[in-house]
């Protein structure tokens, strides 16, 4: 596939992912678990018949290390979606996540012992402080919030730090996550797509565990209004259709970063889901009306400025049209 369908897929993907997931969360903000539950399942399905085939075929990465690593992206997948529930918006959230390519380089730098150039720590000092600076009107604006809602004020505030907190523990457990991933591909070679199956059928069984809640949120999804789908004719409950089309939009979203991986350098796809977060947080804003002041902005700018430094994209710009002078002179 050419990749500049693969950059289409992710962006078209990804950006009505979260408009479908900000309108589950609204009508429902604990519904993350079954927001995760029916992703994982799609995407266990469609790998085990097209990756595994139907179990007939043997990892190439040993079961035993993808146990710990599915542990560590069930925990992740499922914190942050519960964070939706804990007072957190979705643009504080889209936020917070931006911040895991610097996460993962602080955890490389103490784990790895690895060093970095100047630019690169200076985009640490960017994206920290325009995540501080985010976090910073998001508490004042739940604090005002609760200041008109005297009976839960001090409980609404308690939450959002929760949340917060939640948000802290995903990123940093994310980071410690591609640090693993990292060292099993310097050993056994790169298997996405096969990593892909096996992170979404292994933690199945885990949803056991949020069996009632899972089943909770089904029933009022079922007793949502309907919706009638306009080329078909055929009603549904409209929760059941945003769910639909979460799961649609996140798969093609990942089947989109896939072919990214497999056909682009690691610099563009990392430029890619960069560009893609920014924009799915603008239309979020803009579409949901979701509070977002002048220090929101300063402070979303700092971290997509730190995360492109980070990526060094201005030193490929300026050093590409070098190279072809160079080659056309070769030739």
């Amino acid at each position: 596939m050419h990749p500049a369908l693969a950059v289409g897929l992710v962006f078209s993907g990804c950006c009505s992912n979260v408009v479908f997931l900000e309108l589950l969360a609204r009508k429902f903000p604990g519904c993350g678990n079954i927001v995760t539950f029916a992703q994982f399942l799609l995407i266990a399905v469609e790998g085990f018949i097209f990756q595994a085939n139907f179990g007939r075929k043997r990892p190439a990465i040993p079961i035993r290390y993808y146990v710990i690593m599915v542990t560590m992206f069930f925990t992740v997948s499922v914190v942050n979606n519960y964070a939706l529930n804990l007072n957190i918006s979705m643009p504080l959230h889209m936020i917070f996540r931006s911040g895991s390519l610097i996460a993962n380089m602080i955890l490389g730098i103490i784990i790895l012992h690895k060093r970095y150039s100047a630019s690169k720590y200076l985009s640490i000092v960017l994206v920290s402080l325009g995540i501080f600076i985010c976090t910073l009107m998001s508490a004042k604006q739940v604090a005002s919030h609760s200041t008109s809602i005297e009976e839960d004020g001090s409980t609404s505030f308690l939450w959002w730090l929760l949340g917060i907190a939640a948000l802290t523990f995903a990123l940093l457990l994310s980071a410690r996550m591609g640090i693993f991933q990292e060292t099993l591909y310097k050993e056994y070679g790169k298997h996405s797509k096969e990593a892909l199956f096996y992170n979404h059928a292994l933690p199945l069984p885990g949803f056991l565990l949020l069996a009632p809640d899972i089943y909770n949120h089904a029933v009022m999804f079922t007793q949502s209004e309907p919706f009638q789908l306009p080329p078909l004719g055929i009603q549904m409950p409209i929760m059941w259709f945003y769910l639909l089309m979460n799961v649609i939009t996140q798969y093609v979203c990942i089947r989109g970063v896939f072919i990214l991986t497999t056909e682009c350098p690691s610099l563009t796809v990392t430029l890619v889901v960069t560009l893609r977060k920014f924009l799915s947080l603008i239309f979020s804003i803009l579409y949901f009306k979701n509070p977002f002041t002048a220090w929101h902005w300063i402070g979303t700018f700092l971290v997509f400025l730190g995360t492109l430094l980070y990526t060094e994209v201005w030193n490929t710009i300026k050093t590409a049209p070098g190279k072809d002078k160079k080659e056309v002179k070769k030739e």
